[in-house]
């Protein structure tokens, strides 16, 4: 079994019942430390934290929500800074191993891999969805001419047979659920982009880690489970600011993957984005504010608002349109680099 030095991180915010069971299930595995990232909650999470003994548990109190891509950003540069992995473990506090998944990390043969994602399913054992890893089609011609052809989302993800297989094999993006990432990968591709907030900062990593040449598989013995649940099943999206977010970081995403595609893809996806307004509900005026706002800063791949930012400047435009905060972009920062 490897000897390799295995730091785990975990983000966290508000989600006692679930960071609980987490924190429980990573310290029964072979790990040699555990980052926890907590970002304020004040639903007992911290306490509860405060009061494990087990001196793996490094636990770090931010004073302000990061979010899930801030979280994940200063976890990361801790774990690298303090923890000295040869391997850092990267899940969301909702997710967690099956047991027995990181002796099996331990036990694959990974010298040929600078970061492994493992196979996750939700805990009746469907294969969960949003974390399935996908094999970029503006890549690859022929997952191209599938997914144009009507193919969608099911001909760049990785479908059910491919969690039935018994070898690894390579893809070009994965999730932050259950992502073993190498030492090696880290200190080529960096950090995460933590201003992001929430959504699609996995996509943009591991998609730049094969852009530069690091090899990612997809090691279906490796198990994990993810007890989620992301959209209502409405399609509406709460709290309305997710909005914003979601849809500017995947126009980001969108960039990178598509490269020279871009444009015509976009043309694809931004009717489809109209439409989800009509599942809004009261909520639809906000949303279609969101969505320009989204929209206008993707484009210009400016990632400077903050989540008080937007919910000051929905505020102010529901409010009337003397006060001008609206129309403009408190604390926007310049463009992000990630394209």
């Amino acid at each position: 079994m490897s000897a390799a030095r295995i730091c785990a991180v975990v983000v966290t915010y508000n989600r006692l019942a679930q960071i609980g069971p987490t924190v429980e299930r990573l310290l029964a595995e072979p790990i040699d430390a555990l980052v926890v990232v907590d970002n304020g909650s004040t639903d007992g999470t911290r306490d509860m934290l405060a009061g494990i003994t087990d001196p793996r548990l490094d636990l770090i109190l931010s004073p302000a929500n990061l979010g899930g891509a801030g979280g994940f950003e200063l976890a990361l540069r801790h774990a690298m800074q303090h923890h000295a992995p040869d391997w850092v473990l990267v899940q969301d506090d909702d997710a967690r191993p099956e047991p027995g998944a990181v002796a099996a990390f331990r036990a694959a043969e990974t010298d040929d891999w600078d970061a492994v994602a493992a196979a996750v399913r939700f805990p009746d054992g469907r294969v969960c969805g949003m974390n399935r890893p996908v094999l970029n089609p503006f890549w690859h011609p022929k997952i191209f001419l599938r997914t144009f052809a009507g193919g969608g989302r099911a001909a760049f993800h990785l479908n059910d047979a491919d969690f039935d297989r018994t070898e690894p094999m390579r893809v070009d993006g994965a999730s932050f659920v259950g992502l073993f990432l190498s030492r090696h990968a880290i200190e080529r591709g960096g950090f995460p982009e933590g201003r992001l907030f929430v959504y699609a900062e996995d996509g943009l990593y591991t998609l730049g880690l094969t852009a530069i040449g690091c090899r990612i598989g997809f090691f279906p013995g490796i198990r994990f489970e993810h007890d989620c649940s992301t959209f209502s099943a409405d399609g509406a999206f709460r709290p309305i600011w997710k909005t914003y977010f979601y849809h500017r970081n995947l126009l980001l995403l969108y960039r990178r993957a598509a490269g020279i595609w871009f444009w015509p893809a976009l043309a694809i996806v931004l009717p489809k984005w109209l439409l989800r307004g009509l599942k809004q509900g009261d909520q639809k005026r906000a949303f279609y504010r969101l969505l320009f706002w989204a929209v206008r800063d993707g484009l210009t791949r400016r990632i400077g608002w903050r989540l008080e930012d937007v919910q000051a400047a929905l505020s102010a435009a529901e409010s009337g349109p003397e006060s001008g905060a609206a129309r403009s972009s408190p604390s926007r920062g310049e463009g992000d680099g990630t394209a």
